[in-house]
């Protein structure tokens, strides 16, 4: 019984950044701290100034073909995703009422958002070939209506900050039918957007699920090119803006691929991550919404609404006006950083190109974030995954949740710093991709370091917060 009490309020809020171990020294200091480490990178990668050293590391890496397993691994993970897409809909709907008991719940939170997910930036992004909805879009026949272009990939930016938001207000994780509801609800959207737009298009510009693992995918080691892999430094493929697979932009599909500073391009098959503001946005939001994902967990935030819900404000509204706020806050953050970048690197680079390059080194930070919370969620509930995986319609009654020691909150705080060093070192081989010499690379590089100092103290204090569950709910 203590073991479903605990996994039920661990999942009563499945993406929160919140929620480490208590510690014992003022939450300012581990901020002041996750600050100074940053500081202390980036000084640290300035001395690195030789191109080609730098090209080296991000370039060379070892190449396995894989081109003969490459259908047989793309039916089994399509397989794997229709089968995993039927058990939620079907034991959400017939199976425990508990949620902490119900596989659709444990395999949404557990399985897929929180285990899948890491795999996707520490490994690689299989999710073209395991996406459910992508290879049920297969089957139904495509009109392939023309996709206004001004919308660019404005739609998945709305779409992910509105699955966000409900994730929050609603009880998701704790009501097994209402996820059911959601799912299937997904499912119909997406089914119909591909077939109205065409597959290609809907789930490069406008599904916001495959835009999130796409980002995620380019951070990975390990990148497929054609036929084979390739082991590359984490983050490697940011400096080039290029995508992990060859994936068609929809609407942009004649985008111009990125172009290193020698005019060498990155290769015929490959295409720009970011392309306009549209891709810019998104990849904040990526950011911002782990970040309030934390924040709405927090004492603060609880003391922040209870005076306006009180007031007579819609508890929905707060959370609605907080996720759009916040999320315009981030967007101008970054955007005025941009343009501090042209004053303080002296280039005549066009602010629009710094933001559409050096966007990418944000992704680092998401990943952080989210290696942060999901590492010890994952590892917690991974014992009751799979005790509730030998039988979904009758699961054990004793359901075991792993209790993680109290130093494991130290290293969700690491996942956090290092998702900040590695965002440095890409910001710093991107600066060298774009800027000339030797200074106007590091001075370029000053506006996005007090940037990522806020967002590393930020996140530092919001991971070291005790878990409070807003009253006005």
């Amino acid at each position: 019984m203590a073991g479903w009490l605990l996994a039920g309020t661990a999942l009563a809020h499945a993406g929160s950044l919140g929620s480490a171990e208590p510690v014992s020294v003022p939450s300012w200091l581990f901020a002041l701290t996750g600050g100074g480490v940053v500081v202390a990178s980036f000084l640290f990668t300035s001395f690195v100034t030789d191109r080609e050293l730098i090209r080296a590391i991000h370039d060379r890496g070892p190449t396995v073909p894989v081109g003969p397993f490459l259908a047989a691994g793309r039916r089994v993970l399509r397989l794997v995703g229709l089968v995993g897409l039927l058990a939620v809909v079907l034991v959400g709907l017939v199976g425990p009422s508990a949620a902490v008991a119900n596989l659709a719940v444990l395999l949404v939170w557990v399985g897929w958002w929180a285990g899948y997910a890491m795999t996707v930036y520490l490994v690689g992004d299989t999710w073209p070939a395991l996406n459910p909805w992508r290879t049920l879009s297969e089957l139904l026949p495509s009109f392939d209506r023309p996709y206004p272009d001004r919308l660019g990939a404005w739609p998945s930016v709305a779409a992910l900050l509105g699955l966000v938001w409900i994730e929050v207000v609603s009880p998701l994780a704790d009501a097994p039918r209402l996820l059911v509801a959601v799912v299937l609800g997904y499912t119909v959207l997406t089914l119909a957007g591909a077939a109205a737009v065409g597959r290609e298009t809907w789930f490069a510009a406008v599904d916001p699920i495959a835009r999130v693992f796409r980002y995620y995918g380019a951070l990975a080691p390990f990148q497929r090119r054609g036929g084979s892999v390739t082991l590359r430094v984490p983050g490697a493929a940011l400096t080039a803006g290029e995508t992990g697979v060859a994936v068609p932009t929809g609407p942009r599909s004649d985008a111009r691929r990125p172009v290193r500073a020698d005019g060498a391009g990155v290769g015929r098959d490959r295409r720009a991550l970011v392309d306009g503001l549209d891709d810019v946005a998104f990849v904040v939001a990526l950011v911002w919404v782990t970040t309030f994902d934390g924040l709405v967990s927090t004492p603060a935030w609880a003391a922040f609404g209870r005076p306006i819900v009180a007031a007579g404000v819609p508890p929905l509204a707060v959370y609605l006006g907080a996720l759009a706020g916040g999320f315009a806050l981030f967007l101008g953050a970054f955007r005025g950083a941009s343009r501090l970048v042209r004053r303080s690197a002296g280039t005549y680079v066009t602010t629009r190109e710094i933001e559409r390059r050096f966007v990418l080194a944000l992704l680092p930070i998401a990943a952080g974030y989210h290696l942060a919370h999901f590492s010890g969620y994952f590892l917690a509930l991974s014992p009751t995954l799979a005790a509730v995986l030998t039988d979904p319609l009758a699961p054990p009654t004793a359901l075991v949740v792993l209790a993680l020691p109290n130093w494991f909150g130290g290293v969700q705080l690491a996942f956090v710093v290092l998702g900040h060093l590695v965002a440095v070192w890409v910001a710093h081989a991107i600066a060298f991709e774009t800027f000339t010499g030797r200074l106007q690379p590091i001075r370029s590089q000053y506006p996005y370091v007090v940037l990522m100092v806020a967002y590393t103290m930020t996140s530092m204090w919001l991971l070291v917060q005790p878990y409070a569950a807003p009253p006005f709910l």
